[in-house]
């Protein structure tokens, strides 16, 4: 093959790993090692390590290179994803040393700048691609020893001493066994009960860890049980501080399989392995598996190759986006169930960007003026509830930040208080609290009580790290008590400073609402001037929760238009309405069914599906572009959970309606 038909490769971290992988690819047909980025330039090995590479000085200098096509990503693990997405951006393909990130929301921002970027992008676990891999995958689809039952592996080793200096025991550079040598174990075992189902991977049911963490913080030694579905059970371990045996054990209802230290498959630089089958009876059926070719330079190759295909992640057995993701998604788990939370996650030290840069907000989402609210909203808020630690949290507020959103939902009951510190936390590190407009809520049942609210309150301005909110509902409303007894306690914090913008009810109907204002205007209170109510172009029939109410038929539009009261609206997409998920054929999922199916909502959503067609939009961004496009104020309330989902609504900023498409979506 000639030259220039050849990936130029540069490796980013000239560390012992970068060193393997050049020997690799410097015995590979399809690509070749060009340059080396490196932050000490002048060290004088670099010559014989990477031999015919120019060395830059620097890893942004290599990201600048013209004659760089692919960056190999070799840096301790906090820093793949800062440069692999730095990569990403810069044009160049990455092949980025395992783990892909430090957890599954780290690699699927990565993954997402290489969909934005159309670039390669692949973890590197070498042995996923050696020829003895597939061998065994095709052995456990065969049958060879049956149906597969259970799953042993580890990846277990004892360093000579502890050393907290040492990258395996330094917190903060992510050490450890379950990030660095306990994602080959259970690699191996998804792969294999995927193979075992007829699929490249199998993702497990549950995921039961525990770890020993030692003086560092680092887990020394750790184990897990994964049960996948048809009962399938693996039991992996790793260890920095503690010999194992290594031997990988597939049982099947025939027999078993034990190959020792797998991924190491037939040897740094070629050689002969063996695949040990093993009978009921005892008797040994060994396979040996002979292979010249560097253990490195499969996945060099298999990279190289993708690339020159067009393609944008590895092929099977290769570890595709989903596989990475899935393989990081059970690390989580074994590491949350182990306490394991790396101080460098926690928001003392993630004071910036995944990308490591200070947060700076934009103007792509736009701002509005809203009555009560002395600084500009951005036309939509978002709602975080699905997360739990501050480190996956972060990449989607710091997105939602830098694209312009400055509205937050919070709530007293989200997630037991955890969605309120973990915006607290945020906000306190990146010390953007005035610019931010914060929304509150509190008083959900059963306990809707006015003397709730100051309780609660109290409570949530403490997670929030905040002495005030910007925007508070009471979450539930209880027509039991007098509505002026809520209003007072409303009334008295905003006295104290504690609410300084509009409030009102969440779920609260025009009557209350009415009543409310004029006992306000009466007895010289403030008013109530917001609510949160459901509002979407499709109608609500049965609410989702008790005591929801819907804000989206005639009256409520001309009651709202009237007085002028913004509604934070929440489900303003329809909960998948406007999605595949929905259909007058799809009837599996019996929330969709009971909420949102009816003859009226179907022919909406078929003229949403008709202008999205000719928009060349989908019909979920026509849904939420309706709701931006009233005759009263509005914020929508978004759920994104990952960067694609949130720069997917964002596309219905770009989508201007007259009052005339508004009223054709609506009645027709």
């Amino acid at each position: 093959m000639s030259n220039q038909h050849k990936i130029r490769w540069g490796i980013l971290g000239p560390g012992g790993i970068a060193r393997a992988f050049a020997g690799g690819l410097a015995h590979a047909q399809s690509g070749e090692l060009v340059a080396l980025g490196a932050r000490n330039p002048d060290k004088p090995d670099y010559a014989e390590n990477f031999p015919g590479a120019r060395v830059l000085n620097g890893y942004d200098a290599l990201l600048a290179d013209p004659e760089v096509d692919a960056i190999y990503i070799a840096t301790p693990h906090p820093q793949h994803a800062q440069w692999a997405i730095k990569a990403a951006e810069a044009g160049k393909h990455v092949l980025c040393e395992k783990p892909m990130g430090l957890t599954a929301f780290e690699a699927d921002a990565m993954f997402h700048a290489a969909r934005e970027a159309k670039t390669f992008m692949g973890e590197a676990f070498m042995y996923r691609v050696h020829p003895m891999t597939q061998k065994l995958i095709d052995l456990v689809a065969s049958g060879e020893i049956g149906e597969v039952r259970a799953i042993k592996s580890s990846f277990g080793f004892a360093m000579p001493r502890f050393d907290p200096e040492h990258r395996l025991y330094a917190n903060d550079l992510a050490g450890g066994g379950i990030l660095d040598v306990g994602c080959y174990p259970v690699s191996m075992a998804r792969l294999i009960a995927g193979a075992a189902n007829g699929k490249p991977f199998l993702e497990p049911e549950s995921v039961h860890g525990t770890a020993h963490l030692g003086q560092s913080g680092v887990d020394e030694w750790a184990a897990a049980v994964l049960k996948f579905p048809g009962g399938i059970l693996a039991e992996v371990s790793c260890s920095v501080s503690l010999a194992q045996d290594n031997i990988l054990r597939i049982l099947g209802t025939k027999g078993r399989i034990e190959v020792r230290d797998f991924w190491f498959a037939t040897g740094h630089k070629g050689g002969t392995a063996l695949i040990d089958i093993i009978r009921p009876d005892g008797t040994h059926e060994p396979i040996e598996v002979s292979e010249a070719g560097w253990l490195y330079s499969f996945e060099a190759e298999a990279a190289s190759v993708a690339i020159l295909a067009g393609q944008t992640e590895f092929s099977a057995p290769g570890m595709s986006w989903d596989d990475t993701l899935g393989n990081l998604r059970v690390l989580d788990k074994w590491r949350q169930a182990a306490g394991l939370e790396y101080e460098i996650e926690k928001p003392a030290l993630r004071t910036k960007t995944l990308k490591g840069e200070a947060l700076i907000g934009g103007n792509q989402i736009g701002h509005i003026a809203i009555p009560g609210l002395d600084k500009p909203i951005s036309r939509l808020a978002i709602g975080f509830e699905d997360f739990r630690s501050f480190s996956s949290a972060a990449i989607l507020l710091d997105a939602f930040y830098e694209k312009g959103g400055n509205a937050f939902d919070t709530a007293f009951i989200y997630g037991n208080g955890i969605t309120e510190t973990l915006f607290g936390d945020w906000q306190a590190s990146r010390g953007i609290r005035d610019d931010v407009v914060v929304v509150g809520k509190g008083a959900h049942s059963p306990l809707t009580y006015p003397e709730m609210i100051a309780k609660q309150l109290d409570i949530s301005l403490d997670r929030l790290k905040t002495d005030h909110v910007d925007v508070y509902f009471m979450h539930r409303d209880n027509t039991d008590i007098p509505v002026d007894e809520f209003v007072d306690a409303m009334d008295a914090e905003v006295r104290r400073g504690r609410i300084r913008g509009p409030f009102g009810g969440s779920n609260w109907t025009r009557e209350r609402f009415d009543e409310a204002v004029a006992y306000a205007n009466r007895t010289g209170k403030t008013a109530p001037g917001a609510l949160s109510n459901n509002f979407s172009l499709a109608q609500m029939q049965k609410p989702l929760w008790p005591g929801c109410v819907a804000s989206s038929d005639d009256a409520w539009r001309a009651w709202l238009s009237d007085r002028r009261v913004t509604n934070f609206a929440w489900s303003s997409q329809g909960r998948g309405f406007f999605t595949d998920r929905a259909g007058r054929d799809r009837t599996e999922n019996p929330e969709l069914v009971e909420t949102w199916y009816t003859d009226a909502n179907f022919a909406r959503r078929d003229r949403a599906v008709e202008l999205a067609h000719r928009l060349g939009k989908k019909p979920i961004h026509v849904a939420l572009a309706y709701c931006l496009h009233q005759s009263f104020p509005i914020v929508p309330l978004i759920g994104p959970r990952t960067l694609a989902e949130l720069d997917d609504s964002l596309q219905a900023l770009d989508i201007a309606l007259t009052p005339d498409d508004v009223v054709w979506l609506r009645d027709g």
